[in-house]
């Protein structure tokens, strides 16, 4: 077959590397209820089902991967992996579409957009100044002024969610308190650990939108993590971590800024290597499939949601001051379907006292961000995610949380453009919130 692949001069030869994968879908149908484009359209081809006969088709030369079916089909996928996890062979989806979407953009460069963000987030000296211009942008609250006002119609549409996105990226208010009042005040229970009463130490992955745009959440992440006794050790950053870049088929460039990851935390010698950001996660839990390294294997192995640091195997949070909320939490495609977490970060909020947590219709379905997808398909995009607004409006909540920073986003700008801004957090900033009012403190942090 991988002669075949060279008909078209070797550019599918990433799928038929892993033609063995390919072999595994026996068109059973399963993952079509839970595919967001095929619910939507209808077309069998959107379907992971479809995608999967378009590939083995490129693979033995049936279909030409610059052809308009091809294209369109792999790039309409949200890469939300729902279809992995009610798959009864076992297919991996992920690591598939990756590869067809590698092959995909060596037949046809993408497009202009896809290109300069890829390109951002892969220069640390572009991604400061993007960064801080994103940041200067969103305190001067033109962001939030306009993405309520601008009509929703040709390039506009795309504008106003960037817009929308931006704004939802900003700090928000609780009663009685910002989520980003600084630190726990230093007057009421101490929580620091002796080190024999520590549970390990663990390294925070900075990332690229999360350490430019949501760097509360870090210090939430970290002051949660001493308060329930980890020894947090600050590693040097090594920028994104290339899942953006993976998932639009830069395979090679996602390889390079993996690598750097793996060589920082080796480094630094922690015992775990904890995620607050839900894509970022899986796609580092695959390094050892996409790297093919015993070291990059070893550091797989190691990598946690901060959700698992805290409510994971057994473990409960250390309790804090109540926090009289209604929250409703969206989980996210790549915590729930591709790292199979779901119980830990709804044990998180659950141990908040005072706080509701309450039900969110199809929860599992993606919210139609994946990545800068609302931006490049905001008319699917838009579709998908406007169902999960409007599920999020049935419950009345007063908060939504989510563990993935597109996800905030995609959330947050659908509910500016509903006319409805409810306040988008992390799971962890509503328990930091809690220990902040409950006047704990968490440990010194120790720099690798």
């Amino acid at each position: 077959m991988a002669a075949a692949a060279a008909g078209h001069g070797g550019l599918a030869q990433a799928l038929a590397e892993r033609e063995d994968l390919l072999s595994h879908c026996v068109h059973c149908g399963f993952c079509l209820p839970a595919c967001p484009t095929y619910q939507v359209l209808g077309d069998e081809a959107d379907s992971p089902r479809g995608r999967l006969h378009l590939m083995r088709a490129v693979v033995e030369g049936r279909l030409d991967p610059a052809s308009s079916a091809f294209q369109t089909h792999m790039d309409r996928c949200l890469g939300c992996r729902a279809c992995e996890p009610v798959c009864p062979s076992g297919v991996a989806y992920g690591t598939l579409l990756e590869r067809a979407r590698e092959v995909a953009t060596e037949a046809v460069p993408q497009g202009r957009l896809n290109h300069l963000l890829l390109t951002v987030m892969a220069t640390p000296g572009l991604l400061r100044v993007f960064g801080w211009g994103g940041r200067l942008l969103r305190w001067t609250g033109l962001p939030a002024f306009l993405a309520q006002r601008l009509p929703s119609w040709g390039a506009l549409a795309q504008v106003r969610l960037g817009l929308g996105m931006l704004a939802a990226s900003a700090s928000v208010a609780l009663p009685g308190l910002r989520m980003d009042a600084g630190p726990a005040r230093r007057d009421g229970q101490r929580m620091a650990m002796s080190s024999e009463e520590r549970r390990g130490r663990v390294g925070l992955l900075a990332g690229c939108v999360q350490d430019e745009l949501f760097r509360r959440v870090h210090q939430a992440t970290r002051e949660v993590l001493e308060i329930n006794g980890w020894e947090v050790v600050e590693v040097p950053s090594a920028g994104c971590c290339g899942a953006l870049h993976a998932h639009a088929g830069a395979l090679e460039a996602s390889r390079i800024m993996a690598r750097r990851q793996v060589a920082a935390f080796t480094a630094a010698g922690v015992d775990w290597v904890v995620l607050n950001a839900a894509g970022c996660g899986a796609h580092l839990r695959s390094l050892g499939e996409l790297l093919e390294d015993p070291s990059a294997q070893a550091f797989a192995a190691r990598v946690r949601d901060v959700s698992e640091i805290l409510a994971g195997e057994g473990r409960q949070p250390v309790q804090g001051a109540p926090l009289p909320l209604r929250v409703v939490m969206d989980p996210p495609c790549h915590l729930l379907h591709a790292q199979r977490v779901s119980d830990p970060p709804i044990r998180v909020l659950e141990a908040i006292p005072g706080l509701t947590l309450l039900p969110l219709r199809d929860a599992d379905r993606c919210c139609g961000g994946a990545g800068v997808y609302g931006i490049t398909h905001p008319e699917l995009g838009g579709e998908i995610g406007g169902d999960k607004v409007a599920a999020i409006l049935e419950t009345g909540a007063d908060v939504v949380a989510t563990g993935n920073p597109g996800c905030h986003m995609q959330i947050g700008a659908g509910l500016y453009l509903a006319g409805d801004p409810k306040p988008v957090v992390h799971p962890v900033e509503l328990l930091a919130e809690s220990y902040r009012r409950a006047g704990y403190a968490g440990g010194r942090r120790h720099r690798a």
